[in-house]
């Protein structure tokens, strides 16, 4: 059977998500734990909705995993969260519905990246999930910035570039907002996002906001269609993957099968 996972998770200790050889991986904690409850002797692999980097945190990741189990869900949900470790926590196990697939069956991903810019307001306690800057930011202007970049465009100019993967994406919502006193939220939401592509984003904006970039300097970079020495990656900790957004049942198969055809292996990445 399929299960569907849904999980949370503090990335600051993990090498991302990903399966790697001697680095700690969301990826390989999960199936391990997956492995020693139902007492499974072979290899399996879980697949996410949506492969976060070094030092990214997710508090809406969703897993599929292919296995046979006759253990009731709320049991392995319990067990699992009773093995995994401090900084990852399985919030809901299912039995995933026909055609279901955390990664392509997605038409959504929600991530939203946390700034400071205020040092009398600066919160330590918060110090690994929000970016802390040196400059007041204009929310006005980073949002108009931000606006210039939404539709589907080939956003090469903010991905790393593999071969043979796609790096056209459709950008539904960028925007920022201050909810509170010195601590700013953008909140960024695409079909799918290419790797590093949403801290790129925020890179390309935060300049306009502390004045040293014009309004219209991003969509100038998204034109010139290739990386832009000038756009700093932002720091990992300040992103992380709220939510993932899925059709109605009847139309996860065919969002599957659309998704594979366009994108083939790209990564869904921030």
């Amino acid at each position: 059977m399929r299960l569907r996972i849904d999980l949370r998770y503090d990335g600051t200790g993990f090498h991302g998500w990903a399966r790697q050889t001697a680095l700690r991986s969301v990826q390989e904690t999960l199936e391990e734990a997956l492995r020693t409850v139902l007492r499974i002797s072979e290899p399996l692999t879980v697949t996410c909705a949506g492969r976060t980097d070094t030092g990214v945190h997710a508090r809406g990741q969703v897993a599929h995993v292919d296995l046979e189990t006759d253990m009731p869900m709320r049991e392995l949900m319990r067990r699992l969260n009773g093995l995994l470790p401090e900084d990852v926590a399985v919030t809901a196990v299912a039995v995933a519905p026909e055609g279901f697939d955390a990664r392509f069956s997605a038409i959504a991903r929600r991530y939203v990246y946390r700034v400071c810019d205020q040092p009398t307001t600066w919160d330590p306690l918060r110090r690994k999930e929000v970016l802390r800057v040196d400059q007041p930011l204009d929310v006005d202007r980073m949002n108009e910035a931000a606006t210039r970049l939404l539709g589907e465009h080939d956003f090469a100019a903010f991905c790393r570039k593999r071969v043979g993967a796609s790096t056209v994406r459709a950008l539904l919502t960028f925007s920022w907002e201050r909810v509170a006193p010195g601590l700013l939220e953008a909140t960024v939401i695409a079909d799918a996002f290419c790797h590093s592509m949403v801290r790129a984003l925020v890179g390309s904006v935060i300049p306009v906001g502390d004045g040293r970039r014009d309004a219209s300097w991003p969509a100038t970079v998204l034109a010139g269609g290739v990386r832009h020495s000038a756009v700093t990656v932002m720091p990992a900790h300040g992103l992380t993957l709220e939510e993932v957004r899925y059709p109605a049942d009847e139309e996860l198969a065919n969002r599957a099968r659309e998704s594979r055809q366009v994108r083939g292996e790209v990564h869904q990445r921030g």
